[in-house]
C-alpha cells in the first residue's frame, strides 16, 4: 500500500499541482512519450518533483514500483490516494533532507520539471548541482536519468515581453542564484557530465565516454573515432516543460515547422516577433535548439529522435508555405507563377491543405497534418494572411489587404477573384513590434517615392501648360467645344418634339 512519509521541508500550505499563482507540474504528451519509451515492466522508479497526475499515473502503471518526492503535503497525500494498491511510497519534503537510508536506490529516477521546485523557502541554500547529486547517489549503477530543465534565456525572451516579471509571485522567495540550473545548453552538459552521469557506459565498451562533436545533443559512450555506443540524448522541448508538446534532438527541417507551430499557439497575445518566424528563422542559423524553451536529457539509454513519435513527417522537401516566402522575398515572380497554378491543380485533384500545411518537393505536393476543407481562393487568402502577419517583404508596392494579395495570386493560376469593398477592420496587420515597425518603414518610403513621382508629374504638367503648343491648342479648341455642346443641346429639344 503506496503511503506518504514527512521527511521535513515539507510545505503544509502549498501546491505544485493545482498552484494559484505559480507554474503547473510538468505535463504534456512529448514527456508521456519520453516515459512510455525508457520505462520498463522491471525498473523501480523515483519521480522526484511535482509531475502531472496523469505522468504518475502512466509511470505506476508500467513499472514495478513507483516513489514519489514530493515538497507540497497537500499533493503527498493526493498521490497516495491515487497511488493506493501501487508498490511504491511518497516522501513530502526537501531533497537535501531526502537521505539514502530512507529507502532503496532506483532503476530510474524521473526529474522531467527540474530540480529547482525540490525544495521549499525552509532550506536556505541547496545548489542546483547538490540536487543532483543528491539524486545521483540514489541511482544504481547503469541506471537511467531522465531529467528537464528551463532555458533562461529562450525564445520566450525574445518573443514574448515579460511585463509581469517585476511582480513576485507567490513561490518567488528569495534564493541563491546557485540553486537554480547553469544557463545554457553546454553548461547543462556539462554540470551532468560533472556530476559523474557520463561514466555508467554500456558493458563492455571503453571507459571514455565523450560528447558527439555533431550537435552536442546526445552522449557517446566509447571514443570520438567509436561513435556508434549512444547512451544518452538530450531534446530540445517546446513549448514548455509544464507544456511539453513536442521534443525532437534536432530542431531542423520539418521538426523545426512543429516547434515553431508549438510556440506560436501559446503566444496569442502582443508579442515582440512574430513566434511562428522567430523559430523557423533560428532554426535556419543552427541556434533553435540552443534557443529552446527547455532541454530533457536522457542519460544511461538512447531514446527515440522525436517525441511523441510520427508527429514530425519524413520524407524529402519544404513545406510550401515557406518556399512561396522565399521567391516573394527575391520577387521571384516567374517561381510564383510556376508554382501557384500547380498547387491550385493539386486543390483541384482532391487535395486539401493551405501551403502552410503542405509539403512540396519540387513536382509534387503533400498534405502535412490535418486536412482543411476550403476552397481554393480561401486557401490562398489563408496564405495572404500568414504572410502579412509575419511582416514578409513583397514584391507589390503597398499590398497591405489580404484581398488585393490573394487576388494577384489567384490571377496566376487564372482565377478571378471578385471585387469586394475595401474596410480598414480588414487589413491585416503583423503581429510582432518589430515586424510592424518594419512595415511602417516599408510603408513610409513607398509613401515618399510616391509623393516625389507625383510632384515631378505635377511639375511636368504646369510645365505643358504654360507652352505655347498648349496655349494654341486651348484656344483653338475651347470655342469648337462650345459650339459643340450647344449643338447637343438644340438637338436634344428636336428629339422632344
Amino acid at each position: 500500500m503506496t503511503r506518504s512519509n514527512l521527511i521535513g521541508g515539507e510545505m503544509l500550505n502549498w501546491s505544485d499541482l493545482r498552484p494559484g499563482d505559480a507554474r503547473p507540474a510538468a505535463a504534456g504528451p512529448a514527456a508521456a512519450a519520453l516515459l512510455a519509451a525508457s520505462l520498463t515492466a522491471d525498473d523501480a522508479v523515483l519521480l522526484a518533483g511535482p509531475h502531472a497526475v496523469e505522468l504518475v499515473s502512466a509511470v505506476a502503471s508500467q513499472v514495478a514500483s513507483a516513489d514519489l518526492l514530493v515538497r507540497s503535503a497537500p499533493d503527498a497525500e493526493e498521490l497516495a490516494e491515487l497511488l493506493d494498491g501501487v508498490k511504491g511510497q511518497v516522501f513530502c519534503g526537501s531533497v537535501d533532507r531526502f537521505a539514502a537510508a530512507e529507502g532503496e536506490s532506483y532503476d530510474v529516477i524521473v526529474a522531467l520539471d527540474g530540480l529547482e521546485r525540490l525544495v521549499g523557502p525552509d532550506t536556505a541554500n541547496f545548489p542546483w548541482a547538490d540536487a543532483l547529486d543528491r539524486l545521483r547517489g540514489r541511482l544504481r549503477p547503469g541506471g537511467r536519468l531522465l531529467l528537464g530543465a528551463t532555458n533562461t534565456f529562450g525564445f520566450d525572451r525574445l518573443i514574448q515581453p515579460d511585463i509581469t516579471a517585476a511582480l513576485p509571485r507567490d513561490e518567488d522567495w528569495a534564493r541563491d542564484t546557485a540553486d537554480r540550473a547553469p544557463a545554457g545548453l553546454k553548461p547543462l552538459l556539462t554540470a551532468l557530465q560533472a556530476a559523474g552521469f557520463n561514466t555508467a557506459e554500456p558493458t563492455g565498451v571503453a571507459r571514455t565516454p565523450v560528447i558527439a562533436e555533431d550537435a552536442g545533443t546526445t552522449w557517446v559512450a566509447g571514443t570520438t573515432a567509436d561513435a556508434a555506443q549512444v547512451w544518452g540524448r538530450a531534446y530540445a522541448v517546446f513549448p514548455s516543460l509544464v507544456r511539453a508538446e513536442v521534443a525532437v534532438s534536432s530542431v531542423e527541417g520539418f521538426a523545426a515547422v512543429v516547434a515553431a507551430r508549438a510556440v506560436a499557439a501559446c503566444n496569442e497575445g502582443p508579442v515582440l516577433m512574430d513566434p511562428y518566424r522567430v523559430v523557423l528563422d533560428a532554426a535556419a542559423a543552427e541556434l533553435a535548439f540552443e534557443l529552446a524553451p527547455a532541454w530533457y536529457f536522457l542519460v544511461g539509454a538512447e531514446g527515440p529522435a522525436v517525441l511523441p513519435e510520427g508527429v514530425v513527417p519524413a520524407g524529402e522537401g519544404v513545406l510550401l508555405e515557406e518556399h512561396l516566402l522565399l521567391a516573394l522575398r527575391a520577387d521571384d515572380q516567374a517561381e510564383l507563377r510556376r508554382v501557384i497554378p500547380g498547387y491550385v491543380a493539386w486543390l483541384g485533384a482532391g487535395g486539401a491543405g493551405s501551403p502552410d500545411n503542405v509539403i512540396f518537393d519540387g513536382s509534387t505536393y503533400r498534405l502535412f497534418g490535418e486536412p482543411q476543407e476550403l476552397d481554393v481562393v480561401e486557401h490562398l487568402r489563408r496564405f495572404a494572411q500568414r504572410t502579412l502577419e509575419g511582416g514578409s517583404r513583397q514584391p507589390w508596392p503597398a499590398a497591405a489587404d489580404s484581398h488585393a494579395l490573394t487576388g494577384r495570386l489567384a490571377a496566376m493560376a487564372g482565377i478571378t477573384v471578385p471585387e469586394q469593398e475595401f474596410s480598414p477592420e480588414e487589413v491585416i496587420r503583423p503581429r510582432g513590434s518589430a515586424e510592424q515597425l518594419a512595415t511602417v518603414a516599408r510603408l513610409a518610403d513607398e509613401l515618399a517615392h510616391a509623393s516625389a513621382r507625383a510632384i515631378l508629374f505635377e511639375g511636368t504638367v504646369s510645365g505643358i501648360r504654360r507652352s505655347r503648343p498648349y496655349r494654341v491648342g486651348h484656344a483653338v479648341m475651347n470655342p469648337a467645344r462650345v459650339i459643340r455642346r450647344r449643338l447637343e443641346r438644340v438637338l436634344r429639344k428636336v428629339r422632344r418634339r
